[in-house]
């Protein structure tokens, strides 16, 4: 527990980092006490280690170096008490009054460039940023200019700092050989490549002022827009968090390709850009509602929004289109039956469950506006029948986040997360563990459960053929990198900032989507016969996705969210934790997707015999009522999510063009009587 608290308060993520941490606390300790004693060759090395730390910190544990810079203890901080140690200790090695002079000067010089070079830099972003952040559509004509050379731009506080070494590595052999020449090589190098650097960026700057203006770029989209002539729009917003809310987007990606109509992404968020999995439809970035505004898409009959965010009320208002609250998966949590959703002109839900719990709203939703449309995403879900059983049941535990607030906390793994996974261990299963995205962000014991849980499994691989399981993911890894690699570019994931992906922005080629498909296939493939079918799996990142969680799976257990609403398309068991011991008559009653699960209470007493559903499965007595629920969640089989969804786009965007042409039509006889009065 102590070490976990430990963690917890540096923000690190386990013993090496801790290490690390204590290491770089050492060798920064130790720089006034050998400053002042004085050691040179006890500086030296103190010196380097918090040189050499500091720099493995950025990349293993940001989140300490943030905690770090919270504290004032920023990365040009600890530069500047290195170079104050490093002067304290020439002068206690009585060095000349010249030397220190000139090392005072040159790192003084030194520090007055980084500035210089800070404020040419933020002048350069800030003529770089652009109203919108643009892919798939030619915007070659923009007139965006060329992005800065990376080893100028990016993370250049980082590189520009460290110029200080040659003079501190002159000085320091200065005083160990008695001769002040390196000394003076190493000012000398200091001070010419600061001052280099800051000459090449003030170049840099030079080409920055050609950047074209805000309305300039918005009006060469709208060119490009007018060429596409979109009518399906789906719209995004989720402000700082967007990077971990962009599930929410993606998951809709193949379902708009796949649509009559020509779709439109808007996102609100420059974070969200980034996270946008590959695409050859059209995506608008807009952070400001002005510039939203400026967007001419005369054309644009629906609206989709897959999440309820303040911001969406500037889409809204566009009174030619209909809206439509698609949502990003059907669960019982409250959020999914909001009567914030009055404000859409049509809800779509995947089937009647989802209409009956808006109807249990009282006076908010009509039932005229609620859709059933399936749920298309879900189409590739490997059903029960098609399950081939590895040598242990595989148990994917997916856990919900812990929500905004406690009174709406959904999440398992603060109750009962820890002992959950104890018992599956003690069961013999091999686990696949895919917590939430946002698992952790807002409370303190979610995010201490995740780690305890992911110790639990990670020891017990250790204790299980580590050697050879190590050895296969290790051999792994590289083509795995090579695969995600390439799936970037494929993504239109390209170098440089917002203003460089703009300017690179082009219509994509036909084609990629055959290489897409089979680069991920292969991806997936190679991860899941690298680990075995005995290792246990924590699944993070946006690969295996979650429905290749799901094929893995002989059985889910999880919390209240969509995540089991999905899962019920592949007719596996599943299990629903009834984390407050309810009765399983009321618990049922309260959530609509229990009616098909096995319920498991804190103290998770009845697991060895839900596990008979998998290792028996002529023993599992909830494969009946799967069967029905799965066509109350999600639907009929026949026709299919997508045509389903497809019509239904199709049917609002024609009564949206009806009731435009109606309208112009009363505003030309309006006219018309206007006139005829006047004569």
């Amino acid at each position: 527990m102590t070490f976990r608290w430990w963690c917890g308060v540096l923000r690190v993520r386990g013993k090496t980092d801790l290490f690390l941490v204590l290491l770089f606390a050492a060798g920064f300790a130790a720089l006034p006490v050998f400053a002042l004693m004085p050691s040179l060759w006890g500086f030296a090395v103190a010196s380097a280690v918090s040189y050499a730390v500091d720099e493995v910190l950025h990349t293993r544990s940001p989140a300490f170096v943030r905690r770090l810079a919270a504290l004032q203890l920023t990365r040009t901080m600890r530069f500047a008490v290195r170079t104050v140690m490093l002067l304290a200790l020439a002068d206690r090695m009585n060095a000349p009054a010249a030397v220190l002079v000139a090392a005072l000067a040159v790192l003084s010089a030194h520090f007055t460039l980084v500035i210089l070079y800070t404020a040419v830099h933020h002048a350069i972003r800030r003529r770089r940023t652009l109203p919108v952040v643009v892919r798939n559509l030619d915007m070659s004509g923009a007139g965006v200019p060329q992005s800065p050379p990376a080893f100028l731009y990016r993370r250049f506080l980082r590189k520009l700092l460290h110029l200080d070494v040659p003079a501190h590595a002159g000085l320091l052999v200065a005083l160990a050989v008695g001769t002040w020449a390196p000394a003076g090589v190493g000012f000398v190098l200091t001070a010419g490549l600061s001052a280099a650097a800051v000459v090449a960026l003030l170049g840099q700057l030079r080409r920055a002022r050609r950047m074209p203006s805000g309305d300039e770029v918005i009006g060469e989209v709208n060119r490009q827009l007018a060429g596409y002539r979109p009518e399906v729009a789906l719209y995004f917003s989720f402000a700082s968090v967007s990077r971990d809310f962009m599930y929410q987007v993606n998951m809709w990606i193949e379902t708009l390709e796949q649509l009559d109509r020509r779709p439109l992404i808007i996102l609100r968020e420059r974070a969200s850009f980034r996270y946008l999995g590959r695409t050859r439809i059209p995506v608008v970035c807009v952070p400001k509602a002005d510039d939203v505004a400026q967007l001419e898409l005369p054309e644009l009959r629906v609206v989709l929004y897959p999440g309820n965010a303040g911001k969406n009320v500037h889409m809204l208002r566009v009174a030619e289109a209909k809206h439509v609250f698609i949502g990003h998966g059907d669960s019982d949590k409250l959020a999914s039956s909001n009567r914030v959703s009055k404000v859409y002109d049509e809800i779509w839900v995947a089937g009647r469950a989802g209409r009956d719990r808006y109807q249990r709203v009282r006076h908010a939703i009509s039932d005229e506006a609620i859709v059933e449309v399936g749920r298309p995403q879900l189409s590739s879900i490997r059903l029960h029948a098609d399950q081939v059983p590895g040598p242990l049941p595989t148990v994917l535990y997916a856990p919900t986040w812990e929500g905004w607030s406690d009174d709406d906390c959904h999440t398992s793994l603060i109750p009962m997360g820890v002992t959950l996974v104890e018992r599956l261990l003690a069961e013999n299963v091999r686990v696949v563990y895919k917590p939430h995205p946002l698992t952790g962000k807002r409370s303190r014991a979610a995010a201490e459960a995740d780690r305890a849980v992911r110790a639990l499994l990670r020891a017990d691989n250790e204790r299980r053929d580590a050697e050879w399981a190590e050895a296969a993911v290790a051999a792994a890894r590289p083509r795995l990198a090579e695969i995600q690699a390439r799936l970037g570019e494929l993504s239109g994931r390209l170098a440089g900032d917002d203003a460089q992906q703009t300017r690179e922005a082009r219509v994509p080629e036909a084609g990629g989507e055959a290489e897409w498909q089979a680069l991920r296939a292969e991806w997936h493939r190679i991860f899941w016969e690298s680990r075995g079918p005995a290792r246990h799996n924590v699944v993070l990142g946006q690969l295996p996705t979650l429905y290749e969680c799901f094929d893995q799976a002989d059985i889910l257990i999880s919390d209240v969210s969509s995540v089991v609403a999905d899962f019920v398309a592949s007719l596996k068991p599943y299990v629903l934790t009834n984390a407050n011991d309810l009765p399983d008559e009321d618990f049922r009653a309260a959530y609509t997707t229990a009616g098909g699960a096995y319920l498991l209470d804190r103290s998770c007493a009845r697991l060895p015999e839900i596990l008979d559903s998998v290792r028996a499965p002529l023993h599992d007595p909830m494969a009946s009522e799967r069967r029905v629920l799965k066509d109350y969640v999600l639907g009929p089989d026949r026709p299919t999510s997508m045509e389903r969804f497809n019509a239904a786009v199709n049917a609002l965007a024609e009564r949206s063009a009806a009731e435009q042409d109606e309208r112009l039509g009363d505003g030309q006889r309006v006219a018309v009587g206007v006139s005829d009065e006047a004569a």
